[in-house]
Order: structure tokens, then C-alpha cells, then sequence
């Protein structure tokens, strides 16, 4: 180890220190203000602790609570560990276990027989902030491991113990203090637990959780906490959820009659008319803007044997999310094991290859709304948006190196204006590029990133920049949506694959006669039908486009004399593509109203004597107050053309 390092800091400027200097004494040496409000540093892109030595030259910057991404994950891993401390102190014989930052806050598993009540809850919230008023220090060690099993196994924390086991040799046993309170960490951690913000954070629910996430092995309780910099960012993350409970899609799945789940079937979803309405409609959608995006639509099988799966790499790298199927076939002397496809890329290389093709061919867009099932913890589903059975609008591109650049581009705008026809304007991308491990040579990873950053910028739009977190065979785009209470889903994708290609055998034939490896673009636009339209749905609070509506227009009667002609005007509707139904039940209007009101029907008409002898209607629009008498021949020709899909209106 050198004796002095050298230290760039984000202004460009360079200074040197003795090795082993602490971030915290690069901050005092800066300026007295700036080590009083120093959290962490990041060395290199690493988020580090201020008591950690420096021994190698590198770039700084010293971070304090102004830095969001920073401050946030300190402030949600010291308060996790405070909630441990908090918890032992409250129920000395508590087994602490793991607790990781994850959005929005945290969580901690523990091992206590009595289960966590919501006055629990409340207990441990006063007990840490107590904790954070009495500004203990938090420090940090870096121990042996035998020191560090001989300590646990004192202590009697056989979780610990096993985590323990768990780090790679090499790596630092890192253990900090939170006061008198120890736990195994990787940190970094803030210096006190003074600097969190006792205001700002809330113990929210608490949910079983199997250790290590492994059914064979002892459920846990996991109390979960969100928190913010300050309590006005508490406060409107609060809000948020309220108004994401009157958003579940769940609960607006029951109220709209679209769909159910059931134990016989477990992620698989039961789709009622209504569901299917909005689901066919979606797809219908789909396949006509793919057709005029040049997309060639195929369909491939669903069961496929091993031996693909082996070839393509997922065999290897997958199989813990497949579904495994065993079949006797006759007169086998071992079961055939095929496998229920997890994605469907590696059946489109298979059409590829099916005849000879030619640099002609290319680019050669290849779509396909493909049924897949992907095994997931029964603890991880939830609802409509993540589930073990769905359907992707799947498509892969097969193009020349040369090509990436245009065809990113198509792509960019073909999902621009999808996004805009469905009511999401704002989204945003992100370009990941290489990781440590990776294959292909630095040029090759520097052509396709190029690629891909300039056909975002040709089609006019910005990117941020995600270093290292492509996969190992290329750099991909995600684009995220915001919906209509901030939150952000990360639905169309576009990743550059020369891998699969490669393993799978596939080629073309150059200009030039000889053979060459075609470039793989996997792209999607909605992700996962099921898990958009659960977004959809939460966006806007199950009113949805009237084109996309299920359930468009109810006609409803006033009085009984007027049922021959609500029969005649839910049919004339109905000749004109648009979903309607007929209500002529012995009830009163007001509540035949409400009640369509809250299934989310955005039309409905009533129509009563005065609606017969005019040959009229009158129509109430959702979330409207009163409503509006139209001619019958003019309504069916407003709502005729409101029902129109987007990309067939003039």
C-alpha cells in the first residue's frame, strides 16, 4: 500500500492524503461546515462509510442529506437496524435476523414465537425514537471470522451465525455499533443515530416471511417501515398509499366484475367477460399498430423440450423459475422432460433458422403475444401484476450490427406513440451498459451502446445512464412509466443480444456470400398484459379510455313502459361496435346510477317517456354532475366514434 493517495473531487480538483485517511477527515480537511454535515462519501461510484480508511487514489464527493439517493438509503438502513435494537430491548429473547432498504423504506425479520401486534407496532416506533434522541455514536470494526462466529454463537443469534457462513472469503466481516447495539452489516451507516430524522418515518404492517426466503425453512415475522428526509416527504408518501388503496387493482377488479384468483390455481388468473373485453381489446390493438410497424406475428409452443432450453443457457441459469413437465411416451425406457417456456426468444431463433436467410431479410421483426409461466414465491404474487401464468407482447428483432441504431430508433417512437394513445405522456429511459463481467470485446460494447444512446436522442428523447447494469452479453433500454400518483413502473424494454444468436446457432448470409451472426434486439412494449393492465387499471382509478371501457354504455329505464325502447337503443348501440347492455330491473334510477357508477360504466343512459316520444336519450357521463339530452341518431354517432380505437380514427 502506497503511502499517499491522490483524491479527485467532483470540481476536478486533486489533492493527496496519507493512506488510510477516513472520509470524514477528507470533508474537515475541506471545510469545518462540510464535516458537520457530512453522511457518506462515494469512492469510485461506491457509497461508502466516513470511518472507513482510503487506500487507493480514486474519485470523491462527500455526501450530506442534500443528496438524495445517498441520504435515503442511510436513513432507511440505520432506522432498520434502530427497529432491531428497538425490538431487543423491548423482547430481549428476539432472534434478529436481515433487514435490507428496499423501496420507500425497509424491512426486518424476526424470529419471536408471540406474533407482532399493531400496538407493537406503536411500541417499538416510541421506543426508537427514543433511541434517536439519545444521539448515541454508531461505529465500525472489521473483524475475523472465527472472532466474529465465536461472538454470535455467544450471543446465542444462530441466524447471524449462518450469515455469517454466507460471506465469500476475502470479503471484510463488518461489524457496527448502534450504541451498545451490534449488528453484522456491510454498512455504510450514518455517524449517529442523531442524524436520523424522528418525524419522518412509520412502522407500517407486518407479514410472515420464510428465512432466506425458502419454504423448507422457519417462517419469521418481517415488520416493514417506510421513511423519508423529512416528515413533509412522509406526509405525501402517506397520502400516496391512501390513494393507491382506492387504486388496487384488485379491489377495482371485484367492483368491475374483471377478473378472480383462486387457490386451485395459484398466479393464474380467471378472466370474466369483462376482464376479456378489456384484454382482447388491448391485444387487438396491439397486433394492428405491430402489422403497420412492419412485425411479422407468429406462435410458438407452449411445452418445450429440455434439450432447447439446455442449448439456449436458461437450462443452466433459469431453471429455478421454470415449471418442469415429465412425460411417459411410449415405450421410453426414461421420462422426456420438457419445460412450460419461461420467455419466448428462444422458439423465435428456432423460426429464424427454419430455411436460409439472406442480409435482405433484415431486419426481420418477428412478434408474438406468447403465453408463458415463470414460477414465483407464492409470497411475491399480487394480484394481476405479478403472477406465474401471463402473456407478453414479445417481439424480437433480427438485424446486422449496423442496423441497431435505426431499428432502436423505430422502436423508440412505435412505443411513444403506444404509450400516448393508452394515456401515459410521461416516461422515461434508461440506458444500461456493461457490467464487470461481461462477454464481447470493449468495441463491440462500444458500437452498441453508442447505438443505442443516439437513436434515443434522434427520436428525441433524453436517457439516464445506469453504469454496469446491463446484462453480460449486452447493453439494454428500460423505459418507465409515471402514473397518475408518481409511482414508477418499468414496463417496455429493448436489449441488445448477439448471445442467443451464437448459442443457438443462427445465421445469415452477407452480401458478401459468407455467413454471419445476426444481432438479436428483445423488445417489448407493455411488458406483460396482465401486469399493464393492473397498471391501467390503478392509473386511472378504473376509469378507462371509453375505447378500452368493458363495459361502454348501460341504457337504463326510468319506468317499465319505456323497456321496448331501451331494448331498441342498446341494440342500435350495439350495431355500431359499441359493448352495450340493456337495464330495465324494478328499480329506481338513482340507484341504478350509483350502481354503474361504481362498476365504472363511463356512459349511461336514461331513458324514460319523455326519451320515447322524442326518440332521444339522456346521457350521464361518470364523475359528471348531471347530465345531457342528445338525439338518438346523434349519440350514436358521438359514441360510435368515441369507441373507436386510436390508431383507426382518422
Amino acid at each position: 500500500m502506497a503511502d499517499q493517495i491522490s483524491l479527485t473531487f467532483p470540481d476536478g480538483s486533486v489533492r493527496d492524503y496519507p493512506a488510510g485517511t477516513t472520509a470524514a477527515q477528507v470533508a474537515a480537511s475541506i471545510a469545518p461546515s462540510l464535516a458537520k454535515n457530512a453522511i457518506s462519501a462515494t469512492l469510485d461510484g461506491q457509497h461508502i462509510d466516513l470511518a472507513w480508511p482510503l487506500t487507493e487514489n480514486g474519485t470523491i464527493a462527500i455526501n450530506t442529506m442534500k443528496d438524495a439517493a445517498p441520504a435515503l438509503e442511510l436513513i432507511r438502513h440505520d432506522l432498520a437496524h434502530v427497529m432491531a435494537r428497538a425490538v431487543q430491548e423491548l423482547w430481549p429473547d428476539v432472534k434478529v435476523t436481515i433487514g435490507p432498504v428496499r423501496d420507500f423504506g425497509w424491512f426486518y425479520d424476526f424470529d419471536r414465537e408471540e406474533p407482532f401486534t399493531p400496538d407493537d407496532l406503536g411500541a417499538i416506533e416510541t421506543r426508537m425514537k427514543q433511541i434517536i434522541a439519545a444521539r448515541d455514536p454508531v461505529r465500525t470494526e472489521v473483524w475475523d471470522r472465527a472472532r466474529a462466529r465465536a461472538h454470535y454463537e455467544a450471543a446465542n443469534e444462530p441466524f447471524k451465525v449462518e450469515l455469517l457462513d454466507r460471506i465469500p472469503e476475502g470479503q471484510p466481516i463488518r461489524m457496527y455499533w448502534h450504541g451498545d447495539w451490534q449488528d453484522l452489516c456491510r454498512g455504510p451507516h450514518l455517524q449517529s443515530t442523531g442524524q436520523l430524522p424522528a418525524d419522518a418515518f412509520k412502522l407500517t404492517h407486518v407479514a410472515g416471511a420464510y428465512w432466506l426466503g425458502d419454504n423448507t425453512r422457519p417462517m419469521l415475522q418481517r415488520i416493514y417501515g417506510v421513511a423519508f428526509r423529512n416528515r413533509d416527504e412522509l406526509k405525501a408518501h402517506m397520502h400516496m398509499l391512501e390513494e393507491a388503496a382506492k387504486r388496487d387493482h384488485r379491489k377495482l377488479g371485484r367492483e368491475m366484475d374483471l377478473f378472480h384468483m383462486q387457490e386451485e390455481a395459484p398466479g393464474q388468473i380467471f378472466w370474466h367477460p369483462n376482464g376479456w373485453a378489456i384484454y382482447t381489446t388491448l391485444q387487438d390493438y396491439m397486433r394492428r399498430r405491430q402489422r403497420a410497424g412492419g412485425y411479422v406475428e407468429v406462435n410458438t409452443p407452449q411445452v418445450v423440450s429440455r434439450k432447447l432450453w439446455e442449448e439456449s443457457g436458461h437450462w443452466e441459469n433459469y431453471q429455478e423459475n421454470m415449471f418442469i413437465v415429465e412425460v411417459d411416451e411410449d415405450h421410453a425406457k426414461t421420462k422426456t422432460i420438457n419445460a412450460l417456456k419461461p420467455m419466448n426468444c428462444p422458439c423465435h431463433v428456432q423460426i429464424f433458422n427454419h430455411g436460409l436467410k439472406s442480409y435482405r431479410d433484415l431486419p426481420l421483426r418477428m412478434a408474438e403475444f406468447g403465453s408463458c409461466a415463470r414460477y414465483e414465491p407464492s409470497g411475491a404474487l399480487h394480484g394481476i401484476m405479478r403472477v406465474r401464468g401471463f402473456t407478453q407482447d414479445d417481439a424480437h428483432i433480427f438485424c446486422t450490427e449496423d442496423q441497431i441504431e435505426a431499428e432502436t430508433r423505430k422502436f423508440i417512437e412505435f412505443l411513444a406513440a403506444i404509450y400516448a394513445d393508452l394515456g401515459f405522456e410521461g416516461w422515461r429511459i434508461k440506458l444500461s451498459t456493461r457490467p464487470e463481467k461481461r462477454i464481447g470485446s470493449d468495441e463491440s460494447w462500444d458500437r452498441s451502446e453508442a447505438a443505442l444512446g443516439n437513436a434515443c436522442r434522434a427520436a428525441g428523447h433524453d436517457y439516464e445512464l445506469f453504469p454496469g447494469e446491463g446484462a453480460f452479453y449486452g447493453p439494454k433500454l428500460e423505459f418507465v412509466l409515471r402514473d397518475a400518483i408518481g409511482r414508477d413502473w418499468q414496463c417496455g424494454t429493448l436489449q441488445v443480444d448477439p448471445n442467443l444468436p451464437e448459442r443457438l446457432d443462427a445465421e445469415y448470409v452477407g452480401a458478401d456470400g459468407a455467413k454471419h451472426r445476426p444481432i438479436m434486439l428483445h423488445r417489448a412494449v407493455l411488458g406483460s398484459f396482465e401486469r399493464f393492465i393492473g397498471i391501467m387499471i390503478e392509473n386511472s382509478t378504473g376509469k378507462l379510455p371509453f375505447w378500452l371501457a368493458p363495459r361502454q354504455v348501460v341504457v337504463a329505464s326510468i319506468v317499465s313502459d319505456a323497456d321496448d325502447y331501451v331494448h331498441e337503443v342498446a341494440a342500435a348501440l350495439q350495431a355500431a361496435g359499441i359493448r352495450a347492455e340493456a337495464d330495465i330491473r324494478n328499480e329506481k334510477i338513482n340507484y341504478k346510477v350509483r350502481e354503474h357508477s361504481v362498476a365504472k360504466v363511463p356512459v349511461i343512459m336514461a331513458v324514460g317517456m319523455k326519451e320515447v316520444a322524442d326518440r332521444s336519450v339522456s346521457i350521464r357521463r361518470l364523475d359528471r354532475q348531471g347530465s345531457q339530452s342528445q338525439p338518438l341518431d346523434a349519440a350514436l354517432a358521438a359514441l360510435a366514434a368515441e369507441a373507436t380505437p386510436p390508431d383507426l380514427r382518422g
